[in-house]
Protein backbone atom coordinates (compact mmCIF):
# COMPACT_ATOMS: atom_id res chain seq x y z
CA UNK A 1 0.00 0.00 0.00
CA UNK A 2 1.36 3.32 -1.00
CA UNK A 3 1.92 5.50 1.90
CA UNK A 4 1.35 9.15 2.09
CA UNK A 5 4.28 11.91 1.91
CA UNK A 6 2.67 15.45 2.82
CA UNK A 7 4.51 18.31 1.42
CA UNK A 8 4.35 21.58 3.97
CA UNK A 9 6.15 24.11 2.04
CA UNK A 10 6.37 26.41 5.06
CA UNK A 11 7.95 23.69 6.66
CA UNK A 12 10.30 22.52 4.13
CA UNK A 13 11.88 26.08 3.29
CA UNK A 14 12.32 26.93 7.64
CA UNK A 15 13.96 23.03 7.46
CA UNK A 16 16.11 23.34 4.49
CA UNK A 17 19.56 24.32 5.20
CA UNK A 18 23.18 22.93 4.83
CA UNK A 19 23.71 19.77 6.41
CA UNK A 20 25.60 16.22 5.47
CA UNK A 21 23.60 13.31 3.54
CA UNK A 22 24.79 10.54 6.56
CA UNK A 23 26.44 8.20 3.93
CA UNK A 24 28.91 7.71 6.56
CA UNK A 25 29.10 8.62 10.36
CA UNK A 26 31.16 10.16 11.11
CA UNK A 27 31.25 12.43 7.64
CA UNK A 28 33.64 12.43 5.12
CA UNK A 29 35.32 15.82 7.21
CA UNK A 30 36.44 14.01 9.92
CA UNK A 31 38.71 11.95 7.95
CA UNK A 32 42.64 12.66 8.90
CA UNK A 33 45.69 12.26 6.85
CA UNK A 34 47.07 10.23 10.17
CA UNK A 35 45.26 7.44 8.85
CA UNK A 36 47.78 5.78 6.79
CA UNK A 37 48.41 2.34 5.02
CA UNK A 38 49.23 0.33 7.82
CA UNK A 39 45.95 1.77 9.51
CA UNK A 40 44.07 0.20 6.37
CA UNK A 41 46.14 -3.19 6.68
CA UNK A 42 45.36 -3.41 10.65
CA UNK A 43 41.50 -2.69 10.11
CA UNK A 44 41.21 -5.36 7.38
CA UNK A 45 42.95 -8.15 10.01
CA UNK A 46 40.90 -6.85 12.51
CA UNK A 47 37.58 -7.49 10.05
CA UNK A 48 38.68 -11.33 9.06
CA UNK A 49 39.29 -11.67 12.69
CA UNK A 50 35.75 -11.00 13.62
CA UNK A 51 33.33 -14.17 14.66
CA UNK A 52 31.28 -13.05 11.33
CA UNK A 53 33.43 -11.66 8.71
CA UNK A 54 31.20 -9.70 6.65
CA UNK A 55 30.88 -10.59 3.05
CA UNK A 56 33.09 -8.00 0.60
CA UNK A 57 31.55 -5.06 -1.19
CA UNK A 58 33.21 -2.93 -3.77
CA UNK A 59 32.98 0.82 -5.37
CA UNK A 60 35.45 0.98 -8.34
CA UNK A 61 35.62 4.49 -9.72
CA UNK A 62 36.43 5.59 -13.04
CA UNK A 63 37.44 9.20 -13.70
CA UNK A 64 37.13 9.47 -17.32
CA UNK A 65 34.78 11.56 -19.36
CA UNK A 66 34.70 12.40 -23.12
CA UNK A 67 33.00 15.90 -23.01
CA UNK A 68 32.08 18.16 -19.61
CA UNK A 69 28.84 18.50 -18.32
CA UNK A 70 29.16 22.17 -16.29
CA UNK A 71 26.83 20.75 -13.06
CA UNK A 72 29.06 17.91 -12.32
CA UNK A 73 30.73 17.97 -8.98
CA UNK A 74 32.67 14.60 -9.07
CA UNK A 75 36.21 13.65 -9.49
CA UNK A 76 37.04 13.59 -13.27
CA UNK A 77 39.14 13.34 -16.22
CA UNK A 78 37.86 14.95 -19.84
CA UNK A 79 40.04 13.39 -22.39
CA UNK A 80 39.54 11.79 -26.08
CA UNK A 81 42.84 10.01 -25.39
CA UNK A 82 41.66 6.27 -24.75
CA UNK A 83 45.51 4.84 -24.16
CA UNK A 84 45.24 6.82 -20.52
CA UNK A 85 41.97 4.86 -19.84
CA UNK A 86 44.13 1.51 -20.81
CA UNK A 87 47.24 2.67 -18.43
CA UNK A 88 44.78 3.68 -15.56
CA UNK A 89 42.78 -0.07 -16.03
CA UNK A 90 46.82 -1.69 -15.24
CA UNK A 91 46.64 0.16 -12.29
CA UNK A 92 43.41 -0.51 -11.22
CA UNK A 93 44.40 -4.33 -11.74
CA UNK A 94 47.25 -4.09 -9.36
CA UNK A 95 45.27 -1.86 -6.77
CA UNK A 96 42.75 -4.91 -7.13
CA UNK A 97 45.49 -7.66 -6.49
CA UNK A 98 47.16 -5.96 -3.25
CA UNK A 99 43.38 -5.06 -1.86
CA UNK A 100 42.36 -9.17 -2.72
CA UNK A 101 45.62 -9.99 -0.69
CA UNK A 102 44.34 -8.75 2.86
CA UNK A 103 40.93 -10.58 2.54
CA UNK A 104 40.21 -14.18 3.51
CA UNK A 105 39.53 -16.33 0.57
CA UNK A 106 36.32 -17.46 2.18
CA UNK A 107 34.72 -14.25 1.88
CA UNK A 108 32.65 -13.60 -1.05
CA UNK A 109 31.57 -10.34 -3.23
CA UNK A 110 28.13 -9.51 -2.83
CA UNK A 111 27.48 -5.99 -4.02
CA UNK A 112 29.86 -4.32 -6.34
CA UNK A 113 29.48 -0.77 -8.08
CA UNK A 114 31.15 0.90 -10.52
CA UNK A 115 30.85 4.79 -10.88
CA UNK A 116 33.07 8.11 -12.12
CA UNK A 117 33.35 10.10 -14.36
CA UNK A 118 32.05 7.41 -17.00
CA UNK A 119 32.48 3.80 -15.95
CA UNK A 120 30.82 2.95 -19.71
CA UNK A 121 34.22 4.81 -20.97
CA UNK A 122 35.71 1.80 -20.67
CA UNK A 123 34.57 -0.54 -23.33
CA UNK A 124 33.60 -3.89 -23.00
CA UNK A 125 36.63 -5.74 -23.36
CA UNK A 126 38.03 -3.72 -21.20
CA UNK A 127 35.37 -4.12 -18.49
CA UNK A 128 35.35 -7.78 -18.89
CA UNK A 129 39.25 -7.30 -17.89
CA UNK A 130 38.45 -5.44 -14.86
CA UNK A 131 35.31 -8.14 -13.85
CA UNK A 132 38.26 -10.94 -14.54
CA UNK A 133 40.89 -9.23 -12.11
CA UNK A 134 37.89 -8.41 -9.41
CA UNK A 135 36.39 -12.21 -9.47
CA UNK A 136 39.71 -13.30 -9.10
CA UNK A 137 40.84 -11.15 -6.13
CA UNK A 138 37.38 -11.30 -4.09
CA UNK A 139 35.94 -14.42 -4.93
CA UNK A 140 32.15 -13.72 -6.72
CA UNK A 141 28.90 -14.37 -4.86
CA UNK A 142 26.37 -16.72 -6.83
CA UNK A 143 24.83 -14.66 -9.45
CA UNK A 144 21.15 -14.97 -7.16
CA UNK A 145 22.86 -13.26 -3.99
CA UNK A 146 25.19 -10.55 -5.44
CA UNK A 147 24.05 -6.38 -6.83
CA UNK A 148 26.20 -5.58 -9.29
CA UNK A 149 25.33 -2.26 -10.83
CA UNK A 150 27.37 0.53 -13.50
CA UNK A 151 26.48 3.54 -13.65
CA UNK A 152 25.74 4.66 -17.67
CA UNK A 153 25.58 7.53 -20.05
CA UNK A 154 23.29 6.92 -22.55
CA UNK A 155 25.51 8.57 -25.42
CA UNK A 156 28.73 6.18 -24.95
CA UNK A 157 26.98 2.86 -25.56
CA UNK A 158 24.62 1.27 -27.62
CA UNK A 159 22.04 -1.17 -27.18
CA UNK A 160 24.00 -4.47 -28.17
CA UNK A 161 26.56 -3.01 -25.67
CA UNK A 162 24.25 -3.09 -22.50
CA UNK A 163 23.37 -7.33 -23.82
CA UNK A 164 26.99 -7.30 -23.26
CA UNK A 165 27.39 -5.70 -20.08
CA UNK A 166 24.61 -8.08 -18.68
CA UNK A 167 26.63 -11.14 -20.08
CA UNK A 168 29.40 -9.49 -18.02
CA UNK A 169 27.74 -10.35 -14.78
CA UNK A 170 26.18 -6.64 -13.93
CA UNK A 171 22.21 -6.99 -12.90
CA UNK A 172 21.61 -3.34 -12.13
CA UNK A 173 22.00 -0.36 -14.29
CA UNK A 174 21.69 3.15 -13.28
CA UNK A 175 21.19 5.90 -16.47
CA UNK A 176 22.04 9.32 -15.86
CA UNK A 177 19.35 11.09 -17.89
CA UNK A 178 19.50 14.42 -15.82
CA UNK A 179 16.69 16.20 -18.16
CA UNK A 180 15.14 15.87 -20.96
CA UNK A 181 14.63 19.12 -21.74
CA UNK A 182 17.31 20.41 -24.92
CA UNK A 183 17.43 24.10 -23.43
CA UNK A 184 18.78 22.69 -20.26
CA UNK A 185 20.92 20.08 -21.58
CA UNK A 186 22.37 22.89 -23.76
CA UNK A 187 23.04 25.34 -20.45
CA UNK A 188 24.52 22.34 -18.89
CA UNK A 189 26.00 20.98 -22.32
CA UNK A 190 24.57 17.49 -22.02
CA UNK A 191 23.11 16.62 -25.05
CA UNK A 192 20.99 13.05 -25.14
CA UNK A 193 17.97 12.67 -27.43
CA UNK A 194 15.25 10.65 -25.43
CA UNK A 195 15.21 8.00 -28.18
CA UNK A 196 18.88 7.03 -26.97
CA UNK A 197 17.30 6.90 -23.53
CA UNK A 198 14.24 5.06 -24.57
CA UNK A 199 16.28 2.03 -26.44
CA UNK A 200 18.86 1.75 -23.80
CA UNK A 201 16.26 1.08 -21.33
CA UNK A 202 14.32 -1.23 -23.76
CA UNK A 203 17.84 -3.27 -24.21
CA UNK A 204 18.41 -3.50 -20.55
CA UNK A 205 14.69 -4.63 -19.65
CA UNK A 206 15.15 -7.15 -22.91
CA UNK A 207 18.60 -8.77 -21.52
CA UNK A 208 17.29 -9.54 -18.03
CA UNK A 209 18.54 -6.78 -15.61
CA UNK A 210 16.74 -7.29 -12.46
CA UNK A 211 16.98 -3.34 -11.76
CA UNK A 212 16.88 -0.34 -14.30
CA UNK A 213 17.49 3.02 -12.53
CA UNK A 214 17.22 6.77 -13.91
CA UNK A 215 19.02 9.85 -12.25
CA UNK A 216 17.73 13.17 -12.40
CA UNK A 217 18.95 16.55 -11.19
CA UNK A 218 16.51 19.15 -10.34
CA UNK A 219 17.76 22.87 -10.10
CA UNK A 220 19.62 23.39 -13.25
CA UNK A 221 19.38 26.09 -15.17
CA UNK A 222 16.48 27.23 -17.41
CA UNK A 223 14.41 24.39 -15.48
CA UNK A 224 10.93 25.73 -15.11
CA UNK A 225 7.96 23.38 -13.14
CA UNK A 226 6.46 23.15 -16.84
CA UNK A 227 9.25 21.86 -18.60
CA UNK A 228 10.27 19.20 -15.92
CA UNK A 229 6.97 18.19 -15.84
CA UNK A 230 7.19 17.21 -19.47
CA UNK A 231 10.59 15.40 -18.65
CA UNK A 232 8.81 13.39 -15.42
CA UNK A 233 6.10 12.36 -17.43
CA UNK A 234 8.39 10.84 -19.67
CA UNK A 235 10.58 8.57 -17.30
CA UNK A 236 6.87 7.69 -15.60
CA UNK A 237 6.26 6.59 -18.93
CA UNK A 238 9.42 4.45 -19.05
CA UNK A 239 8.68 2.92 -15.15
CA UNK A 240 12.46 2.54 -14.58
CA UNK A 241 12.33 0.32 -11.22
CA UNK A 242 14.29 2.85 -9.06
CA UNK A 243 14.26 7.28 -9.67
CA UNK A 244 16.98 9.04 -7.98
CA UNK A 245 16.44 12.54 -8.00
CA UNK A 246 19.21 14.78 -6.88
CA UNK A 247 19.44 18.47 -6.03
CA UNK A 248 21.88 20.29 -7.96
CA UNK A 249 24.06 22.26 -5.40
CA UNK A 250 25.81 25.47 -7.59
CA UNK A 251 28.87 25.81 -5.99
CA UNK A 252 31.11 27.78 -8.65
CA UNK A 253 33.40 28.85 -6.45
CA UNK A 254 34.04 25.43 -5.28
CA UNK A 255 33.57 23.32 -8.98
CA UNK A 256 35.51 25.50 -11.94
CA UNK A 257 33.22 23.36 -14.25
CA UNK A 258 30.00 25.10 -12.59
CA UNK A 259 31.38 28.61 -13.61
CA UNK A 260 30.71 27.91 -17.60
CA UNK A 261 26.68 27.93 -16.87
CA UNK A 262 25.81 31.72 -17.22
CA UNK A 263 24.70 33.05 -14.01
CA UNK A 264 21.06 34.49 -15.74
CA UNK A 265 20.35 30.98 -16.51
CA UNK A 266 20.10 29.91 -12.73
CA UNK A 267 16.52 29.37 -11.64
CA UNK A 268 15.42 31.66 -8.85
CA UNK A 269 16.11 29.92 -5.23
CA UNK A 270 12.31 28.95 -4.81
CA UNK A 271 12.14 27.02 -7.98
CA UNK A 272 13.75 24.13 -5.97
CA UNK A 273 11.32 23.74 -3.65
CA UNK A 274 8.78 24.12 -6.43
CA UNK A 275 10.32 21.40 -8.46
CA UNK A 276 10.41 19.04 -5.03
CA UNK A 277 7.06 19.60 -4.70
CA UNK A 278 6.57 18.48 -7.91
CA UNK A 279 9.00 15.30 -8.17
CA UNK A 280 7.11 14.28 -4.93
CA UNK A 281 3.54 15.00 -6.49
CA UNK A 282 4.50 12.89 -9.41
CA UNK A 283 6.17 10.43 -8.34
CA UNK A 284 4.28 9.07 -5.70
CA UNK A 285 0.88 9.60 -7.48
CA UNK A 286 2.63 7.26 -10.35
CA UNK A 287 2.77 4.48 -7.55
CA UNK A 288 6.35 5.40 -6.35
CA UNK A 289 7.31 4.60 -2.89
CA UNK A 290 9.10 7.66 -1.38
CA UNK A 291 12.42 5.57 0.38
CA UNK A 292 14.82 7.96 1.61
CA UNK A 293 16.63 11.62 0.74
CA UNK A 294 16.47 11.67 -3.04
CA UNK A 295 15.44 8.05 -3.79
CA UNK A 296 11.84 6.42 -5.00
CA UNK A 297 11.34 2.95 -5.92
CA UNK A 298 8.32 1.04 -7.23
CA UNK A 299 6.75 -1.18 -4.82
CA UNK A 300 7.43 -4.48 -5.75
CA UNK A 301 11.45 -3.28 -6.16
CA UNK A 302 14.15 -4.50 -3.70
CA UNK A 303 14.72 -1.05 -1.86
CA UNK A 304 10.69 -0.88 -1.13
CA UNK A 305 10.20 -4.05 0.29
CA UNK A 306 13.71 -3.70 2.30
CA UNK A 307 12.11 -0.52 3.78
CA UNK A 308 8.87 -2.19 4.54
CA UNK A 309 10.32 -4.89 6.33
CA UNK A 310 12.74 -3.02 8.26
CA UNK A 311 16.00 -4.34 6.48
CA UNK A 312 17.10 -1.08 4.31
CA UNK A 313 20.83 -0.39 4.86
CA UNK A 314 22.99 2.51 3.65
CA UNK A 315 26.58 3.55 2.53
CA UNK A 316 28.87 5.50 0.45
CA UNK A 317 26.45 4.68 -2.93
CA UNK A 318 23.20 5.61 -0.94
CA UNK A 319 20.25 3.13 0.02
CA UNK A 320 20.64 -0.44 -0.03
CA UNK A 321 19.89 -3.88 0.09
CA UNK A 322 23.42 -4.93 0.84
CA UNK A 323 25.42 -2.22 2.52
CA UNK A 324 26.30 -4.16 5.41
CA UNK A 325 29.54 -5.64 4.09
CA UNK A 326 32.74 -4.70 4.36
CA UNK A 327 33.08 -1.79 1.16
CA UNK A 328 36.93 -1.96 -0.67
CA UNK A 329 37.43 1.72 -2.22
CA UNK A 330 39.29 0.84 -5.60
CA UNK A 331 40.40 3.81 -7.92
CA UNK A 332 41.86 7.09 -7.12
CA UNK A 333 39.42 9.43 -4.95
CA UNK A 334 37.02 6.15 -3.61
CA UNK A 335 36.29 5.70 -0.75
CA UNK A 336 35.91 2.62 1.23
CA UNK A 337 34.67 1.19 4.97
CA UNK A 338 36.41 -1.88 6.47
CA UNK A 339 35.55 -2.63 9.80
CA UNK A 340 35.61 -0.04 12.67
CA UNK A 341 37.47 2.30 9.54
CA UNK A 342 36.88 4.52 6.64
CA UNK A 343 39.31 5.22 4.26
CA UNK A 344 39.81 7.31 0.87
CA UNK A 345 42.62 6.86 -2.23
CA UNK A 346 44.97 9.71 -3.17
CA UNK A 347 43.00 12.57 -5.83
CA UNK A 348 45.66 12.39 -8.26
CA UNK A 349 46.22 9.56 -11.04
CA UNK A 350 49.99 10.27 -11.03
CA UNK A 351 49.87 9.97 -6.85
CA UNK A 352 47.49 6.85 -7.39
CA UNK A 353 50.26 5.31 -10.08
CA UNK A 354 53.02 6.09 -8.21
CA UNK A 355 51.84 4.66 -4.78
CA UNK A 356 50.94 1.71 -7.02
CA UNK A 357 54.59 1.37 -8.66
CA UNK A 358 55.95 1.38 -5.50
CA UNK A 359 54.16 -1.89 -4.04
CA UNK A 360 52.17 0.69 -1.93
CA UNK A 361 48.11 0.81 -0.84
CA UNK A 362 46.88 4.34 -2.78
CA UNK A 363 45.41 5.26 0.68
CA UNK A 364 45.38 9.28 1.57
CA UNK A 365 43.41 9.67 4.77
CA UNK A 366 40.59 7.51 7.08
CA UNK A 367 39.26 7.51 10.00
CA UNK A 368 38.93 4.46 13.03
CA UNK A 369 35.54 5.01 14.59
CA UNK A 370 35.63 4.92 18.48
CA UNK A 371 33.04 3.45 20.28
CA UNK A 372 30.68 7.07 20.87
CA UNK A 373 31.30 7.16 16.61
CA UNK A 374 29.77 3.83 16.49
CA UNK A 375 26.65 4.34 18.76
CA UNK A 376 25.89 7.54 17.07
CA UNK A 377 26.43 5.63 13.46
CA UNK A 378 23.95 3.38 14.63
CA UNK A 379 21.06 5.78 15.78
CA UNK A 380 21.55 7.52 12.69
CA UNK A 381 21.19 4.62 10.70
CA UNK A 382 18.03 3.58 12.33
CA UNK A 383 16.93 7.14 11.70
CA UNK A 384 17.78 7.31 8.15
CA UNK A 385 16.43 4.08 6.49
CA UNK A 386 13.71 3.17 9.30
CA UNK A 387 12.56 6.39 10.31
CA UNK A 388 12.13 4.66 13.88
CA UNK A 389 15.31 4.94 16.76
CA UNK A 390 13.63 2.04 19.04
CA UNK A 391 15.57 3.10 22.52
CA UNK A 392 15.86 -0.47 24.04
CA UNK A 393 17.49 -1.42 20.94
CA UNK A 394 20.04 0.85 21.17
CA UNK A 395 20.67 0.42 24.75
CA UNK A 396 20.76 -3.39 24.50
CA UNK A 397 23.74 -2.76 21.65
CA UNK A 398 25.76 -0.22 23.54
CA UNK A 399 25.18 -0.48 27.23
CA UNK A 400 23.72 3.34 27.64
CA UNK A 401 20.35 4.63 29.22
CA UNK A 402 19.54 6.59 25.80
CA UNK A 403 17.68 9.15 27.20
CA UNK A 404 20.56 10.42 29.25
CA UNK A 405 23.19 9.99 26.77
CA UNK A 406 21.43 12.14 24.30
CA UNK A 407 19.46 14.50 26.37
CA UNK A 408 20.90 17.07 24.98
CA UNK A 409 19.63 15.66 21.25
CA UNK A 410 16.49 15.25 22.75
CA UNK A 411 15.96 18.57 23.83
CA UNK A 412 17.01 19.98 20.46
CA UNK A 413 14.44 17.92 18.31
CA UNK A 414 11.80 19.45 20.68
CA UNK A 415 11.26 21.84 17.69
CA UNK A 416 10.87 19.24 15.04
CA UNK A 417 8.25 17.85 17.75
CA UNK A 418 6.61 20.71 17.90
CA UNK A 419 6.44 21.50 14.04
CA UNK A 420 4.46 17.74 14.05
CA UNK A 421 7.49 16.25 11.99
CA UNK A 422 8.70 14.13 14.69
CA UNK A 423 7.11 11.97 17.60
CA UNK A 424 8.66 11.06 20.90
CA UNK A 425 7.44 8.95 23.27
CA UNK A 426 8.99 6.44 26.06
CA UNK A 427 10.81 4.13 24.19
CA UNK A 428 11.37 5.92 20.64
CA UNK A 429 11.45 8.33 18.38
CA UNK A 430 9.04 8.28 15.62
CA UNK A 431 9.82 10.25 12.03
CA UNK A 432 5.97 11.47 10.96
CA UNK A 433 4.54 11.61 7.33
CA UNK A 434 5.49 15.16 7.14
CA UNK A 435 8.89 14.76 8.44
CA UNK A 436 10.08 11.78 5.75
CA UNK A 437 11.83 15.12 4.19
CA UNK A 438 13.49 16.24 7.57
CA UNK A 439 15.06 13.25 8.10
CA UNK A 440 18.66 14.85 7.54
CA UNK A 441 18.22 17.75 10.08
CA UNK A 442 16.41 15.26 12.75
CA UNK A 443 20.07 13.04 12.26
CA UNK A 444 21.88 16.28 12.71
CA UNK A 445 21.34 16.39 16.67
CA UNK A 446 23.12 13.17 17.16
CA UNK A 447 26.08 14.35 15.35
CA UNK A 448 29.33 15.26 17.53
CA UNK A 449 31.29 16.75 15.10
CA UNK A 450 28.98 19.00 13.38
CA UNK A 451 29.28 21.77 15.76
CA UNK A 452 33.00 22.95 14.39
CA UNK A 453 32.29 20.66 11.06
CA UNK A 454 34.51 22.60 8.55
CA UNK A 455 32.96 20.48 5.44
CA UNK A 456 30.59 22.35 2.84
CA UNK A 457 27.19 20.50 2.39
CA UNK A 458 24.22 20.18 0.40
CA UNK A 459 20.45 21.66 1.34
CA UNK A 460 19.06 18.87 3.38
CA UNK A 461 15.72 19.91 1.54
Amino acid sequence: MQDTLPFIRPLVEKYDRPGPRYTSYPTAPQFQAAFAEDDYRAAAERSNAAASPKPLSAYVHIPFCESLCYYCACNKIITHNRERAAEYLAWLKREIELQGALFDESRRMTQLHLGGGTPTYLDNDQLGELMAALDAAFHFAAPEEREFSLEVDPRTVTPAQIHELYALGFNRLSFGVQDFDTRVQEAVNRLQSEEQVLELVAAAREAGFQSVSVDLIYGLPLQTVVSFDETLAKIIALRPDRIATYSYAHLPELFKAQRLIRPEDMPPPERKIELLELIIRRLTAAGYVYIGMDHFALPEDELSRARENGTLQRNFQGYSTHADCDLIGLGNTAIGKVGDSYSQNVKETAQYQARLEAGRLPVMRGYRLNADDVLRRDVINALMCHGRIDFAEIEAAHGIDFRDTFAEALEELEEMVDDGLLAISDTAIEVLPAGRLMMRNAAMAFDAYLSHSTGRYSRTV
